[in-house]
């Protein structure tokens, strides 16, 4: 697994957090799609809980001084606190599946030794299409070329390990 887009150490440590105390979450979102190269910009990293009632999530978000907001009014949930900028709480994402079931085909990065699993940029783009919004439309385009440019879109054969003649090591090709 490669590294990937650096976060910063406020952003690992509430990630990590989330890890250490085992809460199941998905990056989701362009933040999801620029992990996987898609060239596009956000301001915010879009965090998919399976379940913002988890007891362990409060503690994990205690332990980096942010906590969960629950909605209000017209306010949506939130996290707040000094741990937790950039992210938002996602509570559905249009045109996919439950949350268990997008969690079972997520894609695990790892960026500063976490492994993080985050939504495919094939479930990106099916829930940008879903969603519809004006702002969704804009990047379309620019995450259908970055899936044809990965090569997830197409039927991948699979890989065969060699025996490198030139060293005692296995590649895979």
């Amino acid at each position: 697994m490669a590294e990937v887009l650096p976060l910063s150490d406020a952003e690992l440590r509430l990630l990590k957090s989330l890890l250490d105390h085992r809460v199941r979450f998905l990056i989701v979102g362009l933040s999801a799609a620029a992990l996987q190269g898609a060239p596009v910009v956000t301001e915010d990293i879009d965090l998919w809980f399976e379940n913002l009632g988890d007891p362990a999530l409060s503690v994990a978000l205690k332990k980096v001084g942010a906590g969960y907001v629950p909605p209000f009014g017209l306010n949506p949930p939130m996290l707040a606190g000094a741990g937790s900028q950039p992210f938002d709480v996602v509570i559905r994402m249009d045109g996919l599946k439950d949350f268990p079931q997008e969690y079972a085909r997520a894609r695990v990065i790892r960026v500063a030794g976490l492994r993080l699993k985050i939504l495919t940029l094939e479930r990106v783009l099916a829930s940008k299409e879903a969603a519809n919004r004006p702002k969704d439309k804009l990047v379309l385009q620019v995450l259908r070329d970055s899936l044809l440019g990965s090569g997830t879109n197409k039927r991948k054969r699979p890989r065969m390990a060699k025996s490198d003649p030139r060293s005692k090591r296995t590649r895979i090709y």
